[in-house]
């Protein structure tokens, strides 16, 4: 029989600890009968918990608050150093990697080349990426909290489990488990995009905001769903598959395996495609052998790199006045390799979602397009096990 969570008291105590810490973490310095008062909880509930946090080396007493009379209380704030988390982004070569604090400040990063695709293979490379970020920070083991992992494809976030890989090929792999195992250190798993989801939700451009959709465009076109203040992962964790949804089914051959994916005209693959046959019509003044070729004939004022731009911005915008129409979101917020294109894809792709999404919701959207850099990914990741320091835990469970 299933254990009723009203009656269960180490839920019930998990709970608070959570309410409290979140509290603190959120208020940056606040005395504990502060705590008591916005949470209400008892004051003596408040203080056994904060005991244990100061235990714990998660939160501090950092210094006395002004005093309405009587004794000057003494303000709680989070321990920076009380642990450290890696989170890691694994690529088709690479695995990008950020050692953070407990506020999420990066205290350093590296990105270490694969040796081999094989599951063993990328444990292996895995354990070495941990080991080299710890020594380069200085951080003994005992103090390391987890490591999140993010990555393309079908992921069992609730298993650790690797359903289906794209750029790996791999099926039903227990990542976690295999990598857990060998840095005796808790492992979270989860999609690339949710993983950068998670961390606009904590850190970003998410906070405070309960219904927004986070879009990353680059190698491929992903989504992260936030509904009320929850992920939504789908039915089997494979939720915000936005590349694949078909724009066209008389179109390009897409990598997984169907045709006109919204991935094989948005993502650099099917940009660079359509820059070769910009080039086959005479638009295309010079060669654009990668990404960075076309960006910078567009930024020179190319017509034919704009018009490919153009194209692919007018599609994305098509897709994500779709999804206003479904999602009615407060913010939409635009990830990934692919922004460094600028107004290029984003201005056409604005014009496509007024003209496509109903009126009464479009004004409801606020569009922002954040700055990227490489280790966004990895800031990402690690953004998985702050969750499960901070976040109640019946939002995990759930």
């Amino acid at each position: 029989m299933p254990t009723n969570p009203i009656g269960n008291k180490a839920l019930i105590r998990a709970l608070n600890r959570s309410t409290v810490l979140n509290m603190i973490k959120t208020n940056d310095l606040i005395a504990r009968a502060e705590v008591a008062r916005r949470t209400g909880l008892s004051p003596a509930t408040v203080t056994s918990i904060t005991v244990d946090l100061v235990r714990d080396n998660l939160i501090f007493e950092k210094a006395t608050g002004d005093s309405s009379g009587g004794r000057r209380p003494i303000l709680l704030a989070i321990n920076p150093h009380g642990g450290y988390v890696i989170g890691i982004k694994l690529t088709e070569t690479q695995a990008i990697s950020a050692l953070t604090d407990l506020e999420a400040n990066i205290i350093t990063k590296g990105t270490d080349t694969l040796s081999g695709h094989s599951p063993e293979k990328v444990v292996e490379d895995l354990v070495k990426t941990v080991s080299s970020l710890l020594d380069q920070g200085g951080i003994r083991k005992k103090q390391l909290l987890g490591v999140g992992i993010g990555l393309a494809g079908i992921i069992d976030a609730s298993r650790g489990v690797l359903r289906q890989s794209p750029i790996y090929k791999w099926q039903d792999v227990p990542l976690k488990d295999m990598l857990q195992k060998r840095i005796n250190a808790p492992v979270y798993l989860d999609n690339d995009v949710n993983t950068l989801t998670l961390a606009e939700r904590w850190y970003g451009s998410g906070q405070k905001v309960d219904n927004f959709l986070t879009i990353t465009i680059g190698r491929g076109v992903g989504m992260g769903i936030v509904v009320n203040g929850r992920f939504y992962r789908g039915a089997s964790g494979g939720a915000g598959e936005l590349g694949h949804t078909v724009v066209d089914p008389e179109g390009p051959l897409c990598e997984c395996g169907k045709h006109g994916c919204l991935e094989a005209y948005v993502g650099d693959p099917g940009l660079l495609r359509s820059a070769v046959e910009a080039r086959k019509n005479g638009l295309l003044g010079f060669e654009a052998k990668t990404i960075e070729d076309l960006v910078r004939l567009a930024n020179e004022g190319d017509p034919g790199a704009r018009q490919v731009y153009a194209q692919a911005g007018e599609l994305l915008g098509r897709s994500i006045a779709n999804l206003v129409n479904i999602f009615n979101p407060s913010r939409i917020i635009l990830n990934g390799e692919g922004t460094r294109a600028g107004e290029w894809i984003f201005g056409p792709m604005k014009e496509a979602i007024q003209c496509h999404a109903m009126p009464a919701l479009a004004s409801d959207v606020e569009i922002i397009i954040d700055r990227w850099g490489d280790d966004k990914w990895a800031y990402g990741a690690a953004s998985l096990v702050l969750r499960e320091l901070f976040e109640s835990p019946v939002h995990r469970e759930a």
